[in-house]
């Protein structure tokens, strides 16, 4: 079978597809006893201006609570998935992910200083909280790159290495700040397992432009991406620069990780799973599985959520959700790579 290395108007439009048919189950379907029918008929409604059937307080858990939700979770699986096949195309390697140069240690460490050390604070447009993990996240991976720069140039392992150790010290910061406030190990636990419980139109409009920002740098260097799996020597012999490709995709993805991890926390193995399934799917060009990450990583998370949210009478946390997707997959990815993985 030739193998597929541009990406196709059918293939992006059942992608889309799949999207939207997600994001409107989510919204017709939750905890509330609404009946998908009347909130059918009010989607109808606001698009035809006609009469709705919910009362005014119906009405906002579906406007105010619901779709926002939805948004996020489409915004942050698109970041996380396009930036996991970033990272699998600059390392080279199919078990590289969002996180790797620091970005959840950075994240982590920050988060646990804010709900430490920081006061209540109230009357902020943006919470302090998301605020610092965002911060946090580009630092650790600043921290890699610095660390990796310093320790002989910007190769994938050289990159590595500096992304492990600059994680181990985060780390290591973190469980120091918690020990010095063991009421706080709650707070931190329960935002680090991930989730969207409290997410609204801020986090949407936090979240939005980075992604989109991150979504179209990646896409346009979806081509050198393609070039780099050549090897760097290929590369630079067709008029690629190596290294600058690395750091400007490296950074529009930790860009996107960083918006990702400000509004939902801790969320592990989309970056990992979905670049995966569209490969499978669609095809093994970075040309098909950047913009397909986009949007399969949107679909993946708005269903993962829906199965958080609704899945029992409490909800689950959503990292909960994901891992028990992604840890089998993680295993049969390992198992089937085999030699793959250098």
């Amino acid at each position: 079978m030739a193998t597929v290395t541009r990406l196709r108007p059918r293939t992006v439009a059942a992608g889309l597809v799949l999207l939207l048919v997600s994001v409107l189950a989510a919204l017709l379907l939750g905890a509330g006893e609404l009946g998908w029918q009347r909130v059918l008929g009010e989607i109808v409604a606001q698009v035809t201006g006609g009469t709705s059937p919910l009362s005014d307080r119906e009405a906002a858990i579906i406007w105010q609570l619901r779709l926002p939700r939805v948004l996020v979770a489409a915004l942050v699986g698109a970041a996380l998935a396009s930036a996991g096949a970033a990272f699998q195309g600059v390392f080279r390697n199919p078990l590289a992910d969002p996180y790797l140069l620091g970005a959840a240690a950075g994240a982590g460490m920050a988060a646990t200083l804010v709900v430490v050390f920081a006061p209540d604070v109230t009357g902020w447009v943006i919470g302090p909280l998301p605020l610092a993990a965002f911060a946090g996240a580009l630092a650790g991976v600043g921290l890699s790159w610095l660390l990796g720069r310093s320790a002989g140039g910007t190769g994938t392992a050289t990159l590595l290495l500096a992304g492990v150790a600059v994680a181990a010290f985060l780390t290591a910061v973190q469980t120091f700040a918690q020990q010095l406030n063991t009421d706080s190990l709650k707070q931190v636990y329960t935002w680090m397992l991930g989730g969207l419980n409290v997410s609204g139109w801020q986090e949407v409009w936090l979240a939005l432009p980075y992604t989109a920002l991150a979504g179209v740098v990646l896409c346009l260097c979806a081509r050198l991406l393609d070039v780099l799996t050549l090897g760097d020597a290929e590369a630079a012999a067709l008029g690629v620069r190596p290294g600058r490709v690395r750091l400007v995709v490296l950074l529009a993805a930790s860009l996107a990780t960083a918006a990702a991890v400000a509004v939902s926390g801790l969320i592990g193995f989309v970056g990992i799973v979905v670049p995966h399934l569209v490969r499978l799917l669609a095809g093994a060009s970075y040309r098909v599985i950047v913009p397909m990450s986009l949007i399969g990583g949107a679909t993946f998370l708005v269903v993962a959520d829906h199965i958080a949210r609704t899945a029992l009478p409490g909800e689950l946390p959503l990292g909960v959700v994901t891992a028990f997707t992604g840890a089998p997959f993680f295993l049969l990815v390992l198992r089937t790579s085999k030699g793959r993985l250098t």
